[in-house]
């Protein structure tokens, strides 16, 4: 019997966004649309670009946007990671409780220094562009690992920017390990193009042999599969897991699964916020799947939920909005 539908392993990371121009984007020299990692002086530079200007503060991290979707929707998620004893840790640490979801920060005492942080940038297109303090989170390793809910879980997830992380590469794909063990399913997003382009082997390490559910956006796909081709991307990727979903935004998203895709439609929706996009798309999928629905239904679903969190500002939505979302969805 599962004790958890969905286990993952991430950056603890509280998001700080700002709307900001291009203008100012590039004034502050940030790769438009990507995560770009800062170290303190870095963020200092960054903050005095984005004073008094409107911020909004928010529990983050991909991985754990994922997990508190899954729990807002009904289901039970485990989330490792790691913060500081500061006032943005016991804030993350509050913010995963609210929201039901487990966590090893509640057996664990915070050690002394920076909570992570990120400072998310939206232009007027909606694009989102991160720059990234791991602070604490940069010294995640496998003492955040709770083998015992591995074990319990369903899904075991991993967040593809632990491969920038020595210590957080080695407990992820340690945690893995314990999921193959006790055959529980496996689970992997790219994150983003940058992990690609700079620590590809972490990635490939977390793949392994092959993983039961992948998670890409286009332009993730077309960097790991060095094509545009879309044909030949969905040949490559079938290779890596059972079950791929590629996200295209407007143009919703594919399901692979060996030689058969499936296209699910997009669910129409004006821009504002791309940020959280792909992580909410996961929490749904991973919802669905662990509740009954087929891939093809998942990703309906997720579409659903991603059209509604990137048609807003901020990086989650309600409680409310996505149990709504999901008794409108199952109604349909």
């Amino acid at each position: 019997m599962s004790h958890h539908h969905l286990y993952a392993i991430g950056n603890a990371l509280v998001d700080t966004e700002y709307e900001v121009s291009d203008e100012l984007l590039h004034t502050m020299g940030v790769s438009k649309r990507h995560m770009t990692l800062i170290d303190t002086p870095q963020r200092a530079e960054l903050l005095t670009h984005v004073h008094g200007l409107h911020a909004r503060r928010t529990g983050g991290g991909s991985a754990g946007n994922t997990v508190v979707a899954l729990a807002q929707l009904g289901g039970k998620a485990f989330y490792s990671c790691r913060v500081a004893d500061d006032e943005l840790g016991a804030f993350y640490s509050q913010d995963l409780q609210d929201n039901g979801v487990a966590t090893n920060l509640t057996h664990t005492q915070a050690q002394p220094g920076q909570t992570g942080s990120c400072m998310v940038l939206v232009t007027p297109d909606a694009e989102r562009s991160m720059c990234t303090f791991l602070g604490a989170t940069s010294q995640l390793d496998a003492s955040a690992l709770h083998p015992q809910d591995i074990a319990k879980s369903r899904i075991y997830y991993m967040e593809g920017y632990l491969a920038a992380s020595p210590t957080g590469l080695e407990a992820a794909v340690q945690g893995r390990q314990i999921a193959l063990e006790h055959k529980v399913a496996t689970a992997l997003t790219l994150s983003d193009v940058s992990m690609i382009n700079f620590c590809r082997p972490g990635l490939q390490a977390m793949i392994g042999e092959g993983l039961d559910y992948l998670f890409a956006n286009e332009e993730e796909a077309q960097t790991w599969c060095g094509t545009t081709d879309l044909d030949a991307i969905i040949e490559q990727l079938s290779q890596l897991a059972s079950t791929v979903c590629l996200t295209r935004g407007p143009q919703g998203s594919i399901v692979i699964q060996g030689k058969e895709r499936s296209d699910v439609p997009a669910v129409p929706t004006r821009a504002v916020d791309t940020n959280g996009a792909g992580d909410m798309f996961a929490g749904a999928f991973l919802f669905g799947i662990t509740h009954g629905h087929s891939p093809v239904q998942s990703a309906a679903l997720a579409n659903r939920a991603a059209a509604a969190v990137v048609g807003q500002h901020g990086n989650r939505l309600s409680t409310t909005q996505l149990q709504t979302l999901y008794a409108d969805f199952q109604n349909a």
